[in-house]
């Protein structure tokens, strides 16, 4: 591995990726509320303009995983340059979209260019850090796009009743463009223990299976899970998915190495952050409905009453970066079972307060367990393979919000006490699932050090 650049470095890179998340996640959640806006303008509605939110998640859910590895091979700054230098791009042609056609294209082309920056940017922040501090500096970056996290929706909603859905495009233009600044001042970084070709082989068939498994996720709820469509697109990722495990094992230099997914504390972690990132897509869709459904309170009512929540999943990153890796299992676990805990108290609260209370433990224990995801799966694999580690990861947890999003259309649908309170216990079950993983990640004894393509993260060390 070879860093160019010194002194500072570091702390462009944190501010690079601080703005690069916050940009990112902003755009990808914002837009719900502004949907009513688009179609008015744009003369659209129904299943089309799903697709100004689908095409997005599409396109990012499918690259992420390749783009990682490129910018190990490539560049992990160029290739975070590159990814901003797009995705702001892009953000200028919604905003400016004149059609609906265009407008989806564009964001097609915004979900690109943010696959290619987040693996990327996180990659370049794992090597540009510090050992000691490199957690607690990405706890930090992290917790800057947790808010856009939780406040996109209610932003994407002020923006498009005071000036346009327009504003949310714009707004990302400036905050790309401090980010790509921000990068260029970052010293440079890939892996040189490879050579810089590209398995393209492995890029096709992978970014294929992930293509097909995103439209799998996406339209099986409106398709039937037990339709021809359904059925045709889960084969097509299937039989993808196995050409692609049969080429990496065969070809010298995959893009994906193998030995990765033998890193069971990095599947485990993964796994459980995909569980946990669908819980907190669930939520961030049924809060707002309940606060202003069964709970009778005004869209300024909502927002207010959804800030101690937002403060508590804003928080959880720097909290989640002071973790040390050894703990980084188990005290994630106990943040999922505390997150299923809270989904399962909500629907039975019978005051606001009460209800409140419940969804703030929610919101720290999602915050926890999400900022834990990215941090603590950089640190138990090679720096030098950090992007390709990093666009497993994301690959799976964006894949694993498109399942949120499914999950949440019938309480989008219907509004009602009942479709928010079934859509909060579906959070709750997704909740579980990620901490009985964990737990019997632990109760097996998975030590990190011992798997292939690791490093140790039982010696205590804070990294």
């Amino acid at each position: 591995m070879t860093t160019a650049g010194g002194g500072p470095a570091w702390r462009w890179a944190s501010a690079a990726v601080a703005a690069t998340v916050f940009c990112v996640q902003l755009d990808a959640f914002a837009l719900n509320l502004a949907l009513p806006g688009i179609g008015r303008d744009l003369g659209a509605a129904g299943g089309g303009l799903r697709w100004v939110v689908s095409g997005y998640l599409l396109a990012a859910g499918s690259l992420m995983a390749g783009a990682g590895r490129l910018g190990d091979l490539y560049g992990r700054r160029r290739l975070l340059t590159a990814g901003l230098a797009v995705f702001g791009g892009a953000s200028l042609v919604c905003a400016l979209a004149p059609s609906l056609p265009v407008l989806v294209a564009a964001r097609v082309v915004q979900g690109a260019g943010g696959a290619v920056a987040m693996p990327a940017g996180l990659a370049l922040l794992t090597n540009a850090c510090p050992p000691g501090s490199r957690a607690r500096v990405m706890g930090r970056a992290l917790g800057i796009g947790g808010v856009a996290t939780v406040c996109g929706p209610y932003v994407g909603g002020v923006l498009t009743e005071a000036v346009s859905w327009r504003a949310v495009f714009w707004l990302n233009v400036p905050v790309a463009l401090v980010a790509g600044v921000c990068a260029a001042r970052a010293g440079e970084s890939r892996d040189t223990t490879a050579p810089p070709s590209v398995d393209v082989a492995g890029l096709v068939t992978a970014t294929g299976a992930l293509a097909a498994l995103a439209v799998l996720v996406d339209r099986g709820p409106l398709w039937g899970w037990a339709s021809g469509r359904s059925a045709a697109a889960l084969a097509l990722a299937v039989a993808l998915g196995y050409v692609f495990v049969r080429h990496e094992r065969a070809v010298a230099d995959p893009l994906v190495d193998p030995a990765l997914f033998g890193n069971r504390p990095f599947v485990a972690l993964t796994v459980a952050g995909a569980a946990a990132n669908a819980a907190t897509v669930i939520v961030l869709f049924a809060v707002p409905l309940a606060l202003q459904g069964p709970w009778r309170l005004s869209a300024t009512g909502a927002g207010a009453a959804f800030l101690a929540p937002a403060a508590a999943m804003a928080l959880a990153g720097p909290v989640a970066g002071r973790i040390r890796t050894a703990d980084a299992v188990r005290v994630m676990a106990g943040a999922l079972g505390l997150g299923a805990a809270s989904l399962g108290a909500a629907p039975m609260a019978t005051t606001l307060p009460v209800f409140l209370l419940a969804i703030t433990g929610c919101g720290a224990a999602l915050g926890v367990a999400g900022a834990l995801t990215l941090i603590a799966t950089q640190a138990v694999v090679r720096p030098e393979r950090a992007g390709e580690a990093s666009g497993v990861t994301k690959t799976v947890i964006t894949t694993a919000a498109g399942l949120g999003v499914a999950l949440s259309q019938d309480a989008a649908g219907a509004r009602s006490s009942a479709a928010v309170d079934a859509a909060l216990m579906a959070a709750g079950g997704c909740c579980l699932a990620g901490a009985a993983l964990l737990v019997i990640t632990l109760l097996t004894r998975i030590r990190p050090g011992g798997s292939p393509g690791g490093r140790s993260a039982a010696d205590g060390r804070p990294d």
